[in-house]
């Protein structure tokens, strides 16, 4: 077979909210998550300077903040960022429940 098929639903979250899909694919080169937030709930900060990975959030529904280096980037519904692999980033979901998909390589 030439593909691999996951639910992200089927794996198990990490910190009540991340689904990593990167195993359960068999990813090689790219990392993928689902991130369900729940209101309120934020994630811890951190980087991938050591791995050189950069990142792409696309906040799929609800709203929430991205802190990138310090800065506050609003994100509504459909709202993409990328993140350098050396910039620190913590996500702070706002007052509803909100879905993320984080994709990050190499």
């Amino acid at each position: 077979m030439s593909y691999r098929k996951v639910n992200y639903t089927d794996v198990d979250p990490v910190a009540d909210a991340m689904h990593f899909l990167r195993d359960p694919l068999d990813c090689e080169q790219l990392g993928v998550t689902v991130v369900d937030c729940d209101a309120g709930w934020s994630g811890k900060p951190h980087d991938h300077a050591d791995e050189g990975h950069e990142e792409v959030y696309v906040l799929v529904e609800g709203a929430a903040t991205i802190e990138v280096d310090g800065e506050d980037v609003a994100l509504d519904a459909g709202d993409a960022i990328r993140i350098p692999p050396e910039a620190e980033r913590t996500i702070h979901n706002g007052d509803t429940e909100s879905t993320f998909v984080l994709v990050g390589a190499p």
